[in-house]
């Protein structure tokens, strides 16, 4: 048996790291672009964060400010799906957990764009039922990922920050 107080702080950071990886295995996937309300916790455990919420006229907003200082929002309709996605700070989010089922048309959207494009520029994917814009430069990144089809009656994409 370890006993703790004669462990180093950096392997207590381990043990405590490895048991909350863990408890994010058995977790519900994310609560990403098109998923439910009810995973958003996964969320906010894989980013370390905090989570404040806030009540618009049709849904609501749950931001997580992640550890490393990224904040991520996720807007859920009224009838519990994650809508859009928007997030801002010094690094990107993990868009793949952010962008869920949607991850596979934003991968062939950007590998199918021309290759002469700046590779440092903004990026934009207009597809049908994904719409993603990212910009920004090093340690400030801001974008925002949504799916024009659940946008609730009366908002637009000027809503999604």
């Amino acid at each position: 048996m370890v006993e703790w107080r004669k462990v180093s702080i950096p392997l207590k950071r381990l043990a405590v790291g490895g048991v909350l990886a863990l408890a994010m295995a058995a977790l519900p996937a994310s609560a990403s672009l098109g998923g439910d309300a009810a995973s958003i916790q996964a969320d906010q455990i894989h980013m370390q964060g905090t989570r404040t919420m806030r009540a618009a006229e049709s849904y609501t907003v749950h931001e997580i400010q992640g550890e490393n200082g990224t904040t991520v929002r996720e807007y859920i309709s009224a009838d519990g799906k994650v809508f859009a996605v928007g997030w801002n700070g010094p690094w990107f989010p993990d868009l793949k957990q952010i962008l869920g089922t949607y991850f596979d048309q934003y991968s062939r959207a950007r590998q199918a764009q021309p290759t002469t494009r700046i590779r440092r520029g903004p990026v934009l994917v207009n597809e049908p039922g994904l719409v993603v814009q990212i910009g920004g430069h090093v340690r400030a990144f801001a974008g925002r990922a949504y799916d024009p089809g659940l946008l609730p009656a009366g908002v637009g994409a000027e809503s999604i920050q």
